[in-house]
C-alpha cells in the first residue's frame, strides 16, 4: 500500500492524458491506466479482483439497458426520415422570416437531438438537410455552417442524452433526475442560439434573405408528418419527468413506439432492422467499454487519495463557491479544446465532482454543468468535432469560415455557462418541483 499515494494518482492521470493525445481509444486508455494503477497501488491479485468486481457490477446494472434502447429508437427514427421531416416542419412554419431557415435548423437540431441524443449525429444529419437549403436560398456560408454546428450541440443537452446516461452511471446518480434537470438549460440554450441569429440578421440583413411564405395547408401537412414522433417523445419524456415510469421503462416504450411508427410509415423491413440493430450494438459496445474503463479508473484515483488531496488543496485556498466554480469551468474549457467530449467527462468527473460537492453544489447540477462544458468543446477550436463534421458535409466551405461562423454562438455558450454557475436553479428547480 506504500504506492497508494496522491503522487501515484497524478502520474496515472498524466499517463492517461498522454495516451489520449496520442490517439489511444478512450475506453482502452481508461482501463489500462486504471488496472495498471491498481496493480501498483494494491498489488496484482487485489487489483484483478477489484477490476473483476467492477466489470460484473457494471454489466449487471439495470439502468445500463437505457442507453442501447434509446439508441435503437434513434436509428429507427432515422430510417423513418425524422430529421428531414422535423426540419421541413420548422422551415414551413418560420422559413419565410429573415433568418427563418437558421431558426428552423436550430429547431430541427433540438427536435432530432431529443430523439438521437448525439451531438455529432445531430450536426451531421441536420447539416445534410439544412445546409443545401440555406445555401441555395442565399444564406451566407458562415451563418449556415455556424448555426448547424452550434445547433448540433443540443443533441446532448436535451433528453434522452447519451452523455447524461453515462454520467449517471459513473457518478451513481438518478438518470431521471438528470433528464429533468437538463430541460431548462437545454431549452434556454436553444433560445440563446435563436437570439444570436436574430442579432446577426439585423446587423447584416444580407446574410439571410427573406424566403417565401408557405401556405397554411402546407404547414398543416408538415406538422402532421411529425405528429406521431412528437406524441411519442411527449409520452417518453413526460413520463420520466412526471415519474410515471423509469428511464429504462421509458426507453422500452420509446423503442416499441419507434418500431410502430417506422412500420406505419412503410419503412420497416429486414434491411432497416439489421442496420439499426448492428449500429446500436456496435456503438453500445464501445460505450460500455468506456464506462467500465472509467469506473476502474475512478476506483484507482479514489484508492490513491488524489481526489481528497485536490479537494483539500482547493478548500484550503478558501475561494468561495462562485470563484471555485469559475476555476472548474476554466479547466473544463481548457481541456475541452484538446480532448473529445466523452473523454473530458470521464477524465474530470472523479477529480472535480468531490470539489464541486465540497462547495455545496449537487452531483445533479455538476452533471448538467460538465455536459454543457463538454458541448462547448464540440464547437471550440482547435478540436471542435462538430466543426469538422460540418466541413465534411459542406466540403467547399473553408474551415476558417466555419470557425468564424460559430464564434457568435460560442460567445453565447460562455454566457449561458456563466448563468448556470450564477443561477444553479436553472438545473435544480424542475427536479425539486417534480420530486425526482
Amino acid at each position: 500500500m506504500i504506492f497508494a499515494t496522491p503522487e501515484t494518482g497524478l502520474i496515472g492521470l498524466l499517463l492517461l492524458f498522454a495516451m489520449l493525445l496520442f490517439g489511444v481509444p478512450i475506453g482502452v486508455s481508461l482501463g489500462l491506466v486504471g488496472i495498471g494503477g491498481l496493480v501498483v497501488a494494491l498489488g496484482a491479485e487485489a487489483a484483478l479482483v477489484k477490476a473483476g468486481v467492477v466489470v460484473v457490477e457494471t454489466l449487471t446494472r439495470y439502468e445500463l439497458g437505457t442507453l442501447p434502447l434509446f439508441m435503437l429508437m434513434a436509428h429507427l427514427f432515422f430510417s423513418a426520415n425524422a430529421s428531414r421531416d422535423l426540419f421541413d416542419a420548422a422551415a414551413k412554419m418560420i422559413g419565410h422570416r429573415r433568418g427563418g431557415l437558421a431558426y428552423a435548423s436550430i429547431g430541427g437540431c433540438a427536435g432530432f437531438g431529443s430523439i438521437n441524443g448525439s451531438s455529432l449525429a445531430t450536426a451531421a444529419t441536420i447539416g445534410l438537410v439544412a445546409l443545401p437549403e440555406m445555401r441555395q436560398r442565399g444564406y451566407s456560408d458562415a451563418l449556415a455552417t455556424g448555426t448547424v454546428a452550434a445547433g448540433g450541440t443540443l443533441g446532448q443537452m436535451l433528453p434522452p442524452s447519451g452523455a447524461l446516461i453515462v454520467y449517471g452511471i459513473i457518478a451513481e446518480q438518478s438518470i431521471g433526475k438528470l433528464f429533468t434537470a437538463t430541460l431548462i438549460p437545454g431549452i434556454s440554450q436553444m433560445l440563446f442560439y435563436c437570439f444570436v441569429v436574430w442579432l446577426l440578421v439585423r446587423w447584416r440583413p444580407s446574410i439571410a434573405p427573406v424566403g417565401e411564405r408557405a401556405s397554411w395547408a402546407e404547414r398543416g401537412r408538415a406538422l402532421l408528418r411529425i405528429a406521431d414522433m412528437l406524441l411519442l417523445l411527449a409520452v417518453v419524456l413526460g413520463g420520466i419527468v412526471l415519474g410515471w415510469f423509469s428511464p429504462s421503462e421509458a426507453s422500452s416504450i420509446g423503442t416499441a413506439g419507434a418500431l410502430l411508427i417506422t412500420a406505419w410509415r412503410g419503412r420497416l423491413n429486414r434491411e432497416v432492422l439489421f442496420r439499426a440493430f448492428s449500429e446500436t450494438l456496435r456503438t453500445s459496445g464501445l460505450i460500455f467499454l468506456v464506462i467500465i474503463g472509467a469506473i476502474i479508473f475512478s476506483v484507482f484515483i479514489s484508492v490513491t487519495g488524489l481526489t481528497d488531496a485536490v479537494g483539500n488543496a482547493v478548500t484550503a485556498m478558501d475561494m468561495g463557491t462562485i470563484p471555485t466554480l469559475l476555476v472548474v469551468a476554466g479547466l473544463l474549457l481548457l481541456l475541452g479544446s484538446v480532448l473529445d467530449g466523452l473523454a473530458l467527462m470521464l477524465l474530470t468527473t472523479p477529480i472535480l465532482l468531490p470539489i464541486v460537492q465540497n462547495v455545496g453544489m449537487s452531483p445533479i447540477w455538476f452533471g448538467i454543468f460538465v455536459t454543457r462544458a463538454m458541448e462547448i468543446g464540440f464547437v471550440h477550436p482547435p478540436l471542435g468535432m462538430n466543426l469538422y463534421v460540418i466541413q465534411g458535409v459542406a466540403k467547399d466551405v473553408p474551415l476558417n469560415r466555419i470557425f468564424r461562423g460559430v464564434l457568435p454562438f460560442l460567445a453565447s455558450d460562455l454566457i449561458h455557462l456563466l448563468l448556470l454557475i450564477l443561477f444553479p436553479a436553472m438545473a435544480l428547480w424542475l427536479p425539486s418541483i417534480f420530486g425526482q
